[in-house]
């Protein structure tokens, strides 16, 4: 692997670089989650029907996905500086036109460019990170922080999502990206290294381009479709082979291309090919705890929104503690494998015990342990994260990146798609067969648990056999740490 260039001796904090690139990861991570709460308050206010009130995720969901491996391979082009002032300012943009929609159509687009903007910025945030950070002990830290923003954010949307919507109104989930995006564009000028790019000539591949991109949008179209259509239905079935066709036409192109789009040498690291299949199976799984726990306490406890954000902090506060405090220590001192095995095996158990989830849970007895066991997010992330971009050089850095940000894109849309239709079809069985509303609804959501639980089963089973730290980094990191 080729060392990155040192940073220049009047390069700008690279601290207050790294508080930059995992601000705009929180703002997009927080809108992803903030949504959720306030949806049934959007389809009173703008009159959305229940099949149309779905796409005010599918669209970020969609466009996010779709986007990121193109945008991280643009940012190795034309700079990833430029790729994330960019994409910061149409996420920004698209907020404000989010926040003052007056119909579904229009919240719906505003959806769409905030999904592009995120997949422009969050694609490169990891190829620049990397390139400021090389000593090994300094690149831990960082990405601790940075992981934490992705996985304390999520709950921590929540919480805001409730209180705000409560409070003011749906509108202000939207607003309150407008001063946070634009504190992050004032400062990323002045905190982000400029870099120049390779230049478009060393990689834009425009039929490579058009075929991932159509090839990831028509998967991911499909996925979120399923719930509505089944999964083995003629459209599920026709999108997905279609989507396949797609793809494997872009692994062809970029085989036979003099300036491939995403050069397959990045596939053939174990890290890097390793680390995107466990992020897909966890975060898939992991998608029932964030969402379909919230809907248990809404639809069966009967929380409001609020209630709902509060009950899940304890998660967001157990992750965060874990993702700054100690991630970072135990990723120099047993290496980046042993600590997200570990992490997996305490997402095991958080599955696990949902599965038992009974219909009048008691939250200090039967979540509350949850939560706290929700603290494996907090290592696994990071060390997923370190092992994700250990494996490309500086070059694709940006690349590996955005392959990164697509696989958990990818993977959050197979969870809402499969787990929630496995949820869906369990909780009508169970009131055909005369259960309360309450029973049919807590038997459908410990299905989609159970599921996770398999999920996660599998994420640790590909770590344990394809990951492995390699000797010569391993030496390095406890030299380090002691």
């Amino acid at each position: 692997m080729r060392a990155p260039a040192p940073a220049p001796a009047h390069s700008p904090s690279r601290s207050l670089a790294l508080a930059v690139l995992a601000g705009a990861m929180l703002m997009t991570v927080l809108d992803g989650s903030i949504v959720t709460v306030a949806m049934p308050a959007m389809q009173t206010s703008l009159g959305f029907t229940p099949a149309g009130l779905s796409w005010v995720v599918n669209a970020y969901l969609i466009a996010f996905g779709a986007l990121l491996l193109l945008a991280g391979r643009l940012g190795d082009l034309i700079g990833r500086r430029r790729m994330f002032l960019a994409g910061t300012a149409v996420f920004t943009g698209a907020s404000l036109l989010a926040a003052v929609a007056a119909s579904p159509g229009l919240l719906i687009a505003a959806r769409f460019l905030q999904g592009a903007g995120s997949a422009m910025s969050s694609a490169v945030g990891l190829g620049i990170l990397v390139t400021l950070f090389t000593e090994p002990r300094e690149r831990a830290r960082a990405i601790a922080v940075f992981s934490f923003t992705g996985a304390a954010g999520a709950s921590l949307g929540q919480v805001l999502g409730g209180l705000l919507t409560d409070a003011l109104s749906w509108h202000w989930i939207f607003f309150i990206n407008l001063p946070i995006g634009a504190a992050t564009l004032a400062l990323a000028v002045r905190a982000l290294p400029a870099d120049r790019g390779l230049g478009l000539r060393a990689g834009a591949d425009a039929l490579g381009a058009l075929l991932v991109t159509a090839g990831l949008t028509t998967g991911i179209y499909a996925v979120v479709r399923i719930q509505e259509h089944g999964a083995a239905s003629v459209h599920t079935l026709g999108l997905g082979a279609l989507s396949l066709a797609l793809l494997a036409g872009f692994l062809v192109r970029q085989r036979r291309a003099a300036t491939p789009l995403m050069p397959l040498r990045i596939l053939r690291s174990r890290a890097v090919a390793g680390a995107n299949l466990v992020q897909l199976l966890m975060v898939a799984a992991l998608f029932a705890f964030q969402i379909l726990v919230a809907l248990y306490l809404q639809q069966v406890r009967g929380y409001d929104a609020t209630a709902t954000g509060l009950a899940m902090l304890p998660a967001a506060l157990v992750i965060g503690a874990v993702s700054l405090g100690g991630a970072a220590r135990l990723i120099a001192r047993f290496g980046e494998r042993a600590v997200l095995l570990t992490g997996i095996t305490l997402l095991i158990g958080v599955l696990g015990l949902l599965t038992r989830l009974p219909v009048h849970a008691s939250y200090a007895v039967d979540l509350l342990p949850v939560m706290l066991l929700a603290a494996g997010f907090g290592l696994a992330l990071p060390a997923l994260t370190a092992l994700g971009m250990s494996g490309a050089d500086e070059a694709d850095a940006g690349l590996a990146s955005g392959l990164f940000n697509t696989t958990q894109q990818i993977g959050m849309a197979l969870g809402v798609a499969v787990l929630s239709t496995l949820a869906a079809a369990r909780t009508e069985a169970l009131d055909a067969a005369g259960r309360s509303a309450a029973e049919a609804l807590t038997g459908g959501y410990r299905l989609a648990f159970a599921a996770g639980t398999g999920l996660l089963v599998a994420a640790l089973a590909v770590a344990a056999i394809v990951l492995r730290t390699p000797a010569k980094a391993a030496n390095t990191e406890v030299a380090i740490a002691a």
